[in-house]
């Protein structure tokens, strides 16, 4: 049986990944369409590849680039956010939803609410909008599969045991490039310097967020929605070696772990097979004699004070992720760009979510309400960044 897979965010690193197995079991899919941000020569690259059935691009100037690079292939394509949302909906067996940030949120609500099944990597659309998510997806009769590693992990570690026999989910990060660097080091850190993730070749912006631990505070949250579970039974520690991506701590004090080598096409293939296993080329297997030793440590909260604020707004409710994660993405930005230091981030973050906490109490009842404050957030944001700079 031949599955048809639409891929979005397909020129990210999750989407190169997912465009290489496809490429490895050609007889299993066919590409019903791809979509990307701004690169048009990357994503007609991908889309040629794949054979891919529609080609969309986010940015709506690249509209004459795509058309371009598509010349002579027949594959038809469109710019612009509607363009995202003609690939996200075009009939397909299973959507990819890699694209990264609160972008991500409308075209994988449109999916969802075709009952479609989603292999969910932008971990935004959960924090942002998790409740109304996972309602559309119970009321359309959508599937999500978690394709984040620790998600993923988590989800093969349970099996078919059951949630309330779940004492505790722990998901593990790598500590970044700063795990064992001091205070005063971190401050002075720049934006390339927090960028070098020693473990994973991820997007400058999520590379940024594992630096700072924000990554491990929105897949808190987002295990939170995936798999129902309380902000209590919920952990993170942190695992230099990147090997063990979860645990199942079970009731009766046994512990199952989803163990692999940091390589994000072992999640990919997972989603991708339906519960089939797919071979993946070029893998390597885990030998833990090689690996020698696993080790595990408590994250420091006050070294990384952004885990710190996302426990906090997942405790909190309502509407504080969905503003914590507008305010981070303005925050991520002006550091890149150079214009605040590495703790302002968390400065600013915090600020946001004491801003706003009485101003939106409530959770997103939809996708449009957690993009409109999405958007307050956004100007708040990033009129506080104006006011600091003079």
């Amino acid at each position: 049986m031949t599955l048809t897979v639409s891929v979005l965010g397909a020129t990210g690193s999750i989407g190169r990944s997912t465009a290489d197995l496809l490429d490895q079991h050609r007889d299993r899919f066919r590409v019903g369409a791809v979509a990307g941000g701004r690169d048009a020569a990357a994503l007609a690259r991908v889309a040629r590849e794949l054979g891919a059935g529609f080609a969309a691009l986010a940015d709506p100037e690249g509209g004459p680039a795509l058309r371009d690079a598509l010349a002579g292939s027949g594959i038809p394509c469109g710019a612009g956010p509607s363009a995202v949302i003609e690939a996200a909906t075009r009939d397909a067996d299973l959507v990819v939803a890699a694209v990264s940030g609160a972008a991500g949120l409308a075209p994988t609500s449109a999916a969802i609410r075709l009952g479609r099944t989603v292999a969910l990597a932008n971990k935004e659309s959960l924090v942002c909008a998790g409740d109304a998510f996972m309602r559309d997806a119970r009321r359309f009769g959508a599937r999500i599969l978690p394709m984040d590693s620790e998600h993923n992990a988590l989800a093969q570690a349970i099996g078919e045991g059951r949630i309330d026999d779940v004492t505790r989910m722990t998901i593990t990060a790598s500590g970044g490039p700063f795990r064992t660097a001091t205070r005063e080091a971190i401050a002075a850190a720049s934006a390339r310097e927090a960028a070098a993730h020693p473990t994973w070749s991820m997007g400058m912006k999520i590379n940024i967020d594992s630096a700072t631990l924000m990554n491990k505070g929105l897949e808190l949250i987002e295990a939170h929605h995936l798999f129902a579970v309380e902000a209590g039974r919920l952990d993170c520690v942190v695992h230099p070696q990147s090997i063990v991506h979860a645990l199942v701590t079970w009731r009766d004090g046994a512990v199952t772990a989803g163990l692999y080598l940091p390589d994000m096409r072992v999640p990919i293939a997972h989603c991708l097979g339906l519960g089939a296993r797919l071979g993946i080329a070029r893998g390597r297997p885990l030998d833990l004699a090689a690996t020698g030793s696993l080790t595990f440590e408590r994250p420091d909260e006050a070294r990384f004070p952004c885990l710190r604020i996302a426990r906090a707004a997942l405790a909190a409710g309502g509407a504080q992720p969905t503003v914590m994660n507008a305010a981070n993405e303005i925050a991520v930005a002006a550091y890149i760009a150079g214009r605040i230091g590495f703790y302002d981030i968390a400065a600013l973050v915090e600020d946001a979510c004491e801003a706003f906490a009485a101003r939106c109490p409530a959770a997103p009842a939809d996708v449009e309400e957690a993009l409109a404050i999405d958007a307050q957030v956004r100007r708040w944001s990033t009129d506080g960044l104006a006011a600091r700079a003079g």
